[in-house]
C-alpha cells in the first residue's frame, strides 16, 4: 500500500480514528489520575544462636544460613507456599528477595537477610501483608528446626531489622502518557486499515451481484419446444 492509499483510506475511516482517539483520552486520564498504590517493604535476617563465644548475633552471619533462609523463600513461592500465603491473608503483588553479595546470574546468598515487599491500594494493608509473610517465613523456619530436634537455646531465630514501611508509588506520567499516545495511534491506524479492507470487499461483492443480475424466476422461462413453433 502507498503512502497515497493509506491516507485515502485513513480518511474514509475517520470514525474508527475518532474512536480511538476517544479511547486513548480514556487511558490518558487514568494515566494522569491513577489509583493510588503504596509498597510496603521490611528487611528480615536469619541469626544464630548465642554463644559464649560470639555473643553479637550479627557478628557471627554465616553463609550456612543465607541457604537455609533461601530455601525457605523457595519454599514460600512454590505452588504450595503459594497457597499458604494465600490462607494466611496474604493477596495482591508481593515478592521475596534475598538479600545477598552475589548477581543475579552467579547467586552467592553469603548474607542471611531477606527483604519482603507488598502491594496495595491501601498503606496498611500493604503493611499488615508483609507482616504475615514474615510470620509464615518465620514458621517455616521454626518448623524446620522443630522437626530436628533442636533444642530452644541452640535454635537461630528470625529479627526484623527494617520493620514494614508504606510507601505510595508514583509513575512516570510522561511515559504513561507518551506510551498510550503510541498505542492508540497504532490500534487507531491497523483498526482503521482492516475495517476498510473488509468494507472495501462487501462494497466488490455487491457490485458484482448487481452487474450479474437477478436470476428470472422459473415460471417467467419460456420451453424451448414452444419457442420453436
Amino acid at each position: 500500500m502507498s503512502p497515497g492509499e493509506l491516507v485515502r483510506a485513513l480518511r474514509r475511516r475517520w470514525y474508527v480514528l475518532v474512536v480511538a482517539v476517544a479511547l486513548a483520552a480514556v487511558g490518558a486520564h487514568q494515566v494522569l489520575r491513577p489509583s493510588p498504590t503504596y509498597l510496603s517493604s521490611a528487611i528480615v535476617v536469619l541469626k544464630p544462636p548465642v554463644t559464649g563465644s560470639q555473643p553479637n548475633q550479627l557478628a557471627n552471619l554465616q553463609p550456612p544460613l543465607a541457604a537455609v533462609s533461601y530455601a525457605a523463600v523457595q519454599q514460600l513461592e512454590s505452588a504450595a507456599g503459594a497457597a499458604e500465603l494465600s490462607a494466611a491473608g496474604v493477596d495482591g503483588t508481593y515478592r521475596l528477595i534475598p538479600r545477598n553479595s552475589g548477581t543475579s546470574v552467579t547467586p552467592r546468598y553469603l548474607i542471611p537477610s531477606l527483604q519482603v515487599q507488598a502491594e496495595q491500594a491501601d498503606p496498611m494493608a500493604a503493611d499488615e501483608t508483609v507482616r504475615a509473610i514474615i510470620e509464615v517465613y518465620t514458621k517455616h523456619l521454626t518448623d524446620a528446626q522443630t522437626q530436628q530436634g533442636i533444642p530452644a537455646s541452640a535454635r537461630m531465630s528470625v529479627t526484623v531489622l527494617v520493620p514494614p514501611t508504606a510507601v505510595a508509588q508514583n509513575g512516570t506520567k510522561s511515559r504513561g502518557l507518551a506510551g498510550t499516545a503510541l498505542l492508540a495511534a497504532v490500534a487507531g491506524v491497523v483498526a482503521a486499515l482492516w475495517t476498510d479492507q473488509v468494507l472495501t470487499r462487501r462494497g466488490r461483492r455487491r457490485r458484482r451481484g448487481a452487474d450479474a443480475g437477478p436470476d428470472r424466476p422459473a415460471g417467467d422461462r419460456v420451453p424451448a419446444a414452444a419457442a420453436s413453433r
